[in-house]
């Protein structure tokens, strides 16, 4: 037994050292890049775990292994123990390669929104003949249904009484596939706007950098009165970000009127966030497209106001090759002329003082699945909650999470990754 142990340990190390190994030689950046440089730069990337994921968990887990990938910011819950949990990660992975720490980020509402809702159902009310289709879409596995007759046989019954289980609300994160697929039409959703009050004092925290605002665009009054709301907490923050969607002809005016309020009291710089298709980078290559034209049309105007350009909704493996084909990945916004050369940007980041039409990118649900399904499996054949305690999962992980931030970054192409 002691030899097993022996084994098992150096097996560990080993394991631990290839981590280590991977990270220093390709090319992650160090404390000589920072958040905001890399803004500047255009490989500016943003791990979204969710504004209403709050499986603490896995956020910890999720934050450890991008951390080591080179992100610049996380993005969470605006809610205290999700935000520990993300420096928690961070903590963890810099003390496994002393990296640059990046930003974390708050996320909250000024109004109803996709992003601030969850699930809701009464298993018990669900037809015995169900074959819970519900359970089987959440992209999310935040959806668990047990039928009650199997787990009273033991007390000499055999009659149904419905499901138990249901919605694991931490793990909900609003995405509403589950909403159209119920056959018996017994799934709603719960919206909720996040604390004013309690924002504020999150933000004066020492671990929160930055802040986002998701706002539908269409009416400004509660976008301002968030903002009054928030106006003593701001000056702590490092970046202030507004995440909105494509609304056509008025997108350009309602950002306008936006910074309008924000600019009186914004003493740090910020960033438009391109919702395209909220909550859809998992689905395949087609989610990206609407994002990458919300971008066309946002980088093509000199009406816009000032700050970052950054894509989300719909991001995923796709979304820089669509912006290579574009013209817009990585590319001076003096130089931007409306027009689309495919090999222009195909040699690397260009050489230029001037920022990039695009800052970067955000990934949300692509980002969480591809590390998620390593995060199951360990815990599946395990049960550890901490991945840095199972370094061979660790080190699949993070060449899962390479193989996407690398794609914005330039990581040494010449580096294995294989999965």
């Amino acid at each position: 037994m002691a030899l097993n142990l022996r084994l098992g340990l150096k097996s560990k190390y080993l394991a631990l050292k290839n981590v280590q190994h991977l990270v220093k030689t390709i090319g992650i950046p160090s404390i000589a890049s920072s958040p905001h440089e890399s803004l500047q730069n255009g490989n500016w990337v943003k791990l979204i775990c969710g504004a209403s994921f709050e499986d603490v968990v896995d956020i910890r887990n999720l934050s450890l292994v991008y951390t080591l990938a080179g992100v610049d910011c996380i993005d969470c819950a605006a809610d205290a123990s999700v935000v520990s949990a993300v420096n928690e990660g961070i903590e963890v992975a810099r003390k496994i390669v002393p990296l640059r720490k990046p930003w974390v980020m708050i996320s909250v509402n000024d109004d109803e929104d996709l992003h601030f809702r969850k699930a809701e159902f009464d298993p018990e009310d669900c037809p015995v003949d169900c074959s819970k289709p519900c359970e089987k879409v959440c992209p999310a596995n935040a959806i668990s249904l047990e039928d009650r007759k199997t787990s009273q046989q033991s007390q000499g019954t055999n009659a149904h009484v419905g499901f138990k289980g249901g919605v694991l609300t931490e793990r909900c994160y609003g995405c509403g596939r589950c909403i159209p697929v119920c056959p018996y039409d017994k799934i709603s959703a719960v919206t909720y706007i996040r604390d004013v009050a309690a924002t504020a004092e999150l933000i004066k925290r020492d671990d929160v950098d930055a802040l986002e605002i998701h706002t539908s665009g269409r009416q400004t009054s509660p976008f301002k009165e968030l903002w009054d709301g928030l106006e003593d907490s701001i000056r702590f923050l490092k970046l202030v970000a507004v995440s909105l969607p494509d609304i056509g002809e008025t997108t350009i005016a309602s950002m306008n009127t936006m910074y309008s309020i924000m600019e009186p009291h914004l003493h740090c710089p910020n960033l438009w966030q391109l919702d395209g298709r909220p909550m859809s980078g998992d689905i395949g290559r087609g989610a990206t497209r609407e994002t990458i034209a919300f971008a066309l049309r946002m980088a093509a105007t000199s009406e816009r106001p000032s700050g970052f350009l950054q894509l989300a909704g719909g991001t995923n493996a796709h979304t820089v090759d669509g912006l290579k084909k574009a013209g817009l990945f990585q590319k001076p916004s003096s130089l931007f002329d409306n027009s689309s050369d495919e090999n222009m940007n195909e040699a690397g980041p260009p050489n230029s003082m001037q920022p990039s039409v695009v800052a970067g990118v955000a990934y949300g649900g692509y980002a969480r699945k591809i590390v998620g399904r390593i995060l199951s499996r360990m815990q599946s054949q395990q049960g550890g909650a901490h991945i840095e305690e199972h370094p061979d999962h660790l080190l699949q992980a993070l060449k899962e999470a390479l193989s996407l931030v690398g794609t914005v970054k330039y990581y040494d192409s010449s580096q294995q990754l294989t999965r």
